[in-house]
């Protein structure tokens, strides 16, 4: 690999039984999503199951313990290399995530989330290449495991300050308020700028006016036409979640699809690679489209902050099926 909003129901409802005792009920209770020891194995237990699959290029290996973006991108891409490479991984080296700083929000009912900020053995410590690496765990009953729907690969400056209550980090709304754009409406914001580039919120950066600056480029390559149509996306686990900083403003985590369709000057087909191509139905003439899942990380400052309020600091993408015609 290269480099959802939740309501905090704050009120406890009480239920007072026939001899006076009070019960909690633990649907509306707020509570830490996970203790500490819960959470160091929830990313012990991501780890393996990733190693595994990765060694193997066998999607099956990990999807337990993927969901959302994270999770379609994996399993495409380990989908795409169980066909290219069928023997395995044989330049397999094991992902270690150490110095795990756990994220903890408290929140009411399921579904219940939190990060941890990890340092990877995919870097190079204490120098300019320097990342740490956010997963975002989510799981929906506690029936279901733990699961990694966002990944983010930042810089350590990069990393907010959170704001914390009682010692646990504060979750932001969908619909919160106090942000420059409210988290559930961000990716519908940025597929809206990505389409027409009026820049609004969004501060200048590779994941913005430089992504745009990219597409351009690609739409007007002599010989071959590319043309883009993003959507934004919050279902399920793809929903974006958001949790407070120490500014005022939050760090959140959302998701977009999109669609890259490339036609070829009659007489050429594009160019297609050999993982592409593992993913592919139909049979290319001229013509092929890619469907992409694309997760984002955003800073996002406090309200009435109208220009460069929102800082796009990560993007991490994937093909995950292509159609030739």
């Amino acid at each position: 690999m290269g480099r959802p909003g939740l309501a905090v129901i704050a009120a406890t409802v009480l239920a007072l039984t026939a001899s006076g005792c009070v019960t909690v009920h633990g649907e509306q209770a707020l509570i830490p999503a996970a203790s500490p020891a819960e959470a160091a194995q929830a990313l012990q237990e991501f780890t393996a199951a990733y190693n595994k699959a990765d060694k193997a290029y066998d999607p099956a290996l990990d999807a337990d313990r993927v969901t959302g973006p994270l999770g379609e991108i994996n399993q495409a891409g380990l989908r795409s290399r169980q066909i290219t490479t069928p023997g395995g991984n044989k330049n397999h080296t094991p992902l270690e995530l150490t110095d795990a700083k756990f994220v903890v929000p408290r929140k009411a009912g399921w579904p219940r989330w939190f990060v941890a900020d990890t340092d990877s053995n995919r870097d190079t410590d204490k120098g300019p290449n320097d990342t740490r690496w956010l997963l975002v765990f989510v799981r929906n009953s506690a029936a279901k495991p733990w699961e990694v729907a966002y990944l983010s690969i930042l810089s350590p400056d990069e990393v907010p300050a959170f704001r914390t209550e009682e010692g646990y980090a504060v979750p932001v709304a969908a619909g919160g308020t106090g942000l420059a754009v409210a988290p559930g409406r961000l990716g519908e914001r940025y597929v809206s700028y990505l389409k027409d580039g009026q820049q609004g919120p969004f501060a200048p950066g590779s994941h913005t006016t430089g992504w745009r600056t990219e597409r351009t480029k690609a739409a007007n390559r002599p010989g071959l036409a590319t043309q883009y149509v993003d959507q934004a996306e919050s279902r399920g686990d793809f929903a974006p979640l958001a949790l407070a900083t120490e500014d005022g403003g939050a760090l959140v985590f959302f998701a977009t699809r999109y669609f890259e369709r490339q036609t070829a000057a009659p007489g050429y087909r594009p160019k297609v690679g050999a993982e592409v191509r593992a993913l592919m139905t139909g049979e290319i003439k001229n013509t092929i489209t890619k469907r992409w899942v694309s997760s984002q990380t955003a800073l996002v400052k406090p309200a009435g902050t109208q220009t460069d309020g929102v800082e796009v600091l990560g993007r991490l993408q994937g093909v995950t099926a292509a159609e030739g015609s």
